[in-house]
C-alpha cells in the first residue's frame, strides 16, 4: 500500500494520475496547503522541503519528496508507463524539462497573473511570454506525434503525465489551445483517460476537468 500525501496542485495531480494509471492501492492523505498543512511536522519527516507530493511506500519502506523522482521510482518499480534503451532518456529529458523549466515558469504566471494582477506588470509580462514560449516547445515537440517520448508517434509515459497537469491549468496562463494544435489534441486525448479524470479529482473534486 502506498500513502500519498497531496493537494489539489498540478504537481499533487501528477502523482496521482500515475497510480490511478498504474491501478496500484493507494490511500490518499490530503495536505491542505491553504492551511499550511505542509508545515505540520509528522508531515516535515516525509517531506523535508515542506511541498506536496510525498508517498510512503509501505511494501518497501521508502518515502519520497519531488514528483519527478515520484514518478521515476513508481515508474522503475512497476515496469510501466516507461520506456527502454536511448529513448528512456528522451523521457527523462521531458521529464525534466518539465520540472525545470514548464512548472516552474507557468507557477510564476498563477502567482502574477492569476492571483496578483497588477502588482508587478513587469513579472506579468516576463512570465506571460516565457509560458508562450514553452508551449511552442511543446508543439513543435508534438508536432507528427501522439506523446512527448519514444519512438516514432511516442508512447504515453509519465513524461506526458508531469506535463499534463500543467497544460490542465491553461486558463491561468490566459493561453488559448487553439493557438498551439499540437498541444490540444494531445490535451484532449489524455483528458479522455479514465484514469487521469480519476486523478485529476485527488484528494477531493475542485472543478470539472477543462475541455480544452
Amino acid at each position: 500500500m502506498i500513502d500519498l500525501y497531496t493537494w489539489t496542485t498540478p504537481n499533487g495531480r501528477k502523482v496521482s494520475i500515475l497510480l490511478e494509471e498504474l491501478g496500484v492501492p493507494f490511500t490518499v492523505k490530503a495536505v491542505d496547503i491553504s492551511k499550511d498543512e505542509q508545515f505540520a511536522p509528522d508531515f516535515l519527516k516525509i517531506a523535508p522541503n515542506n511541498r506536496i507530493p510525498a508517498i510512503v511506500d509501505h511494501e518497501t519502506g521508502m518515502q519520497l519528496m519531488e514528483s519527478g523522482a515520484i514518478m521515476l521510482y513508481l515508474a522503475d518499480k512497476y515496469g510501466r508507463f516507461r520506456v527502454e534503451g536511448d529513448e528512456y532518456w528522451r523521457m527523462v529529458e521531458w521529464l525534466m524539462w518539465q520540472m525545470g523549466g514548464l512548472g516552474p515558469m507557468l507557477g510564476q504566471v498563477h502567482h502574477f497573473v492569476k492571483y496578483n494582477r497588477g502588482k508587478s506588470p513587469y513579472a506579468e509580462e516576463r512570465f506571460s511570454k516565457e509560458a508562450h514560449r514553452l508551449y511552442r516547445v511543446l508543439d513543435t515537440r508534438l508536432s507528427g506525434r501522439e506523446y512527448v517520448a519514444g519512438e516514432g508517434a511516442g508512447t504515453y509515459t509519465i513524461a506526458d503525465m508531469a506535463v499534463w497537469p500543467w497544460v490542465s491549468r491553461y486558463e491561468f496562463h490566459e493561453v488559448d489551445l487553439a493557438d498551439y494544435p499540437n498541444v490540444r489534441q494531445w490535451y484532449r486525448q489524455i483528458r479522455e483517460r479514465p484514469a487521469v479524470q480519476r486523478g485529476y479529482h485527488q484528494p477531493k473534486f475542485v472543478q470539472d476537468i477543462p475541455p480544452g
